[in-house]
């Protein structure tokens, strides 16, 4: 499922993720429950045709919240340490390539102050299953915290069950997608 997900993001027009991308910023002004200005959300920096896209970390920030972006520590996978995101000029390239926040890192205890966490998934479906990448970094993260957690996919990627996943998976309370906004899962 994973490898065949990812081929099929790797043919997505740039055109139809903008379009994607900006539909999930619109979400931002919706989010599944009230959370007060100064309040904290964890998301990430979207990769390669990954849904989200800096225009939603932005509309968080336009909220008036505390955006936290992982970063990810050396060595074996273990938990993602945090920063806080500052407008598209504070990231720069971390490991693997990937866009992180510049300055303090974070403790990963930090996502106990969290209100809501948007984390990317390649897939998931409604019984609360999520797939990802396959390091488990999110999953040794999330396994600890309170805060409501939501997969991030594009529309074709929500399935109604099916996603493989094992016991140590972290599962999801919610699923974003561009066209469907937050859908309750588990």
């Amino acid at each position: 499922m994973r490898r065949r997900v990812l081929e099929a993001r790797s043919r997505m027009s740039p055109f139809v993720l903008a379009q994607c991308n900006a539909e999930l910023a619109e979400w931002m002004y919706r989010l599944p429950l009230e959370i007060d200005p100064g309040g904290t959300v964890a998301a990430y920096v979207a990769t390669r045709a990954e849904p989200g896209g800096t225009a939603m970390l932005d509309a968080l920030l336009d909220r008036d919240l505390r955006v936290l972006l992982p970063i990810v520590p050396e060595g074996e996978p273990a938990r993602l340490l945090w920063g806080e995101y500052r407008g598209e000029a504070s990231l720069a390239e971390g490991r693997w390539g990937l866009l992180e926040p510049q300055g303090y890192r974070l403790d990963p205890d930090v996502l106990h102050d969290a209100d809501l966490i948007l984390v990317p998934a390649v897939a998931a479906d409604r019984t609360g299953a999520r797939l990802g990448r396959g390091a488990g970094y999110y999953d040794r993260t999330l396994a600890s915290v309170d805060a409501p957690v939501v997969a991030v996919v594009h529309d074709d990627e929500l399935f109604d069950d099916g996603v493989p996943h094992e016991v140590n998976d972290v599962p999801m309370d919610w699923v974003l997608t561009p066209g469907s906004g937050f859908v309750r899962v588990g």
